[in-house]
């Protein structure tokens, strides 16, 4: 219920954020619209006060209005040019570039493609021509949307990864809690079970049972440990990969039906920075995994090679495998597929593994009836 929860509120979240850029968009769309609509008017009565003031004659006074008219652009870029397209006249181009021939030229073929030009006309045989560009404001404000569709993606993404990080964050608190407790819970009861087998040994010093408690006591000791460990960071060793599995195997091989075969294909030696105890862990935790899938008959396989920069240790099994949809969800605190289970052993798994290691953990390849692949990912020792 919980992670329903977070997945709706992303959903809204996502939702209202390209709600409001849409509305920005429309927005500034419409404006720039207006703004284009009222420049073009401008630029057309800018040509009607310049063709007054050429027209008039010169026992005439011109009107003061068309003098005005034309001295409030300041802004629209406009070249004159005669019926030869020769440039007669400019204003509002780049001040420090208009004495270059070659950039009047430029302008001019640029405004040609913006607008069609605005014809002056004084007589039959002669007329002259007025061409302008989009002012430095609505060229702004042209790019404005996209530069707000491309702010938008970006707080998308930063606050897709501020709840995801935060989700982590409190599934690792979660994690750790629980973990902590679990060990402090099992503190009391294996105290007590060490003291009796003390006095078994006593009494019973020849009872093979007795041995074999002590063993399976021993055993509760180390996963007290382990869970002990999830609240803190854990000291880090070089060891031989290859020998922390295959104690994880023989542990797995000691609790398991004779009908599931365990195969190991690896290197001699491969060494890496790990906590040996925690990682043996996680090497049980999804092998046990595997021998469930595989209802307690198959083959189960573990591989391990390395690359220039890697280890990588494939546990692949021949059970019921799963759809992609799962892949990413099996490490999610909670999740789980069994009758009877917390859905803790695969998150504690990536914990480990990706903040403990330096390393990845997921799924390789799966299909339902075709059995899983997961892959373990460590940083080789140099």
């Amino acid at each position: 219920m919980k992670i329903t929860k977070k997945i709706n509120f992303r959903l809204l979240f996502f939702l209202l954020v390209v709600l409001i850029a849409s509305a920005s968009f429309y927005y500034t769309n419409n404006l720039v619209k207006k703004l284009k609509e009222e420049e073009q008017s401008h630029i057309t009565l800018w040509a009607d006060a310049y063709k007054d003031i050429v027209n008039t004659s010169i026992d005439k006074e011109v009107n003061p209005l068309s003098f005005r008219i034309i001295n409030t652009n300041n802004s629209i870029p406009v070249i004159m040019t005669d019926e030869n397209n020769n440039i007669i006249s400019y204003a509002n181009l780049d001040s420090t570039k208009v004495d270059n021939t070659e950039y009047l030229k430029q302008q001019l073929e640029i405004m040609k493609k913006q607008h069609s030009p605005i014809e002056i006309r004084f007589s039959e045989n002669h007329a002259n021509y007025l061409y302008y560009k989009d002012s430095r404001l609505l060229d702004a404000l042209r790019q404005y949307p996209y530069m707000q569709a491309a702010l938008a993606a970006l707080f998308i993404l930063v606050g897709y990864f501020v709840l995801f990080y935060s989700q982590r964050a409190e599934e690792s608190r979660i994690l750790a809690g629980m973990a902590k407790e679990t060990a402090h819970q099992l503190g009391t009861p294996i105290s007590s079970l060490m003291a009796w087998i003390e006095m078994l040994k006593i009494k019973t010093p020849d009872d093979p049972m007795v041995a074999e408690v002590e063993k399976d006591i021993k055993r509760l000791e180390l996963i007290t440990e382990r869970f002990a460990r999830m609240g803190s960071v854990p000291k880090l060793q070089v060891y031989n990969i290859v020998d922390s599995v295959n104690e994880a195997i023989d542990y797995l091989k000691r609790r398991t039906s004779s009908n599931i075969d365990i195969e190991l294909n690896s290197e001699q030696q491969i060494l890496a920075l790990i906590n040996n105890s925690l990682f043996q862990w996680v090497i049980e935790n999804i092998g046990k995994n595997a021998i469930d899938a595989m209802s307690g008959e198959g083959k189960l396989q573990i591989n391990i090679s390395t690359t220039s920069k890697k280890i990588l240790i494939d546990i692949k099994d021949e059970g019921k495998g799963m759809t992609k949809r799962e892949f990413k969800k099996i490490f999610q605190a909670g999740y789980t597929t069994k009758k009877y289970g917390w859905g803790m052993g695969l998150a504690l798994a990536q914990r480990i593994i990706e903040e403990y290691h330096n390393g990845k953990i997921f799924v390789l390849k799966s299909a339902p009836g075709k059995g899983t692949t997961f892959r373990i990912e460590l940083p080789l020792l140099s």
